[in-house]
């Protein structure tokens, strides 16, 4: 229940700690409440529902065909580049392509938080990060006393990234919603892509699509049902 939205999520990371905002997550929890509405809410002829997170409330619009939710669009708000905000431990009024030494290896690092903290870097080609060594070094760098995400992304043109993305708390996933969104701020900011238009960033999992303008970041993105189960305790 929530007393501001249509109802309220909270989002668990794989070692256990709380997650403060997840795109893919809300779009998820769209679907699950409007083909399933397990609580009665009142969702006859709506297209649009909200949802109260740890980071405000997100408002989500439903496509809907033959009864069911297919793809989500939320607004995940605005971004931040203030390096208090994300929070990073390094001077100036943001943190864009800024040289920094982790792990031995100086990358250039694009800093902004979408509700959570995240890093970008962009590489020539994905496959060949060693994530499973470099993830964790940028979670735990000192310059991130709460973590970080992390994006590695590749500038396909000037309409389609790709990436591979290593979530605090979680390891290398399929796909972050809010990685894809940082990811796109991230390459407006560097001149790669441009505010406005619509940005399909390609992961493992699938393509999410992120349109980022001055008032807000849209995320766009299939939703699908996978299984289902029942738990007994």
């Amino acid at each position: 229940p929530s007393k501001v939205a249509d109802a309220k999520m909270r989002v668990f990371n794989k070692d256990g700690s709380e997650g403060e905002m997840g795109g893919n997550s809300a779009r998820c929890v769209g679907k699950y409440l409007y083909d399933k509405n397990p609580y009665g809410l009142d969702l006859e002829g709506r297209e649009t529902i909200t949802i109260e997170t740890e980071k405000g409330v997100r408002e989500l619009k439903l496509y809907i065909y033959d009864g069911q939710v297919r793809s989500v669009c939320v607004d995940m708000g605005k971004p931040s580049l203030k390096p208090s905000d994300i929070p990073v431990l390094l001077d100036g009024d943001k943190i864009v392509s800024r040289p920094h030494t982790i792990g031995g290896i100086e990358y250039k690092i694009t800093c902004l938080s979408v509700g959570n903290p995240h890093c970008v870097v962009f590489v020539d080609k994905v496959a060949d990060i060693d994530i499973k060594h470099i993830g964790p070094l940028f979670e735990h760098c000192s310059i991130f006393p709460e973590r970080v995400n992390t994006e590695f992304v590749r500038v396909i043109n000037r309409n389609a990234l790709k990436m591979r993305v290593w979530e605090r708390g979680n390891g290398e996933t399929w796909a972050c919603g809010t990685g894809a969104c940082a990811a796109v701020v991230a390459a407006v900011e560097n001149g790669y892509c441009n505010k406005g238009e619509d940005i399909t960033v390609k992961l493992k999992g699938g393509d999410l699509i992120v349109n980022y303008t001055d008032e807000r970041i849209l995320l766009t993105g299939n939703a699908s049902l996978v299984y289902e189960g029942e738990i007994e305790f």
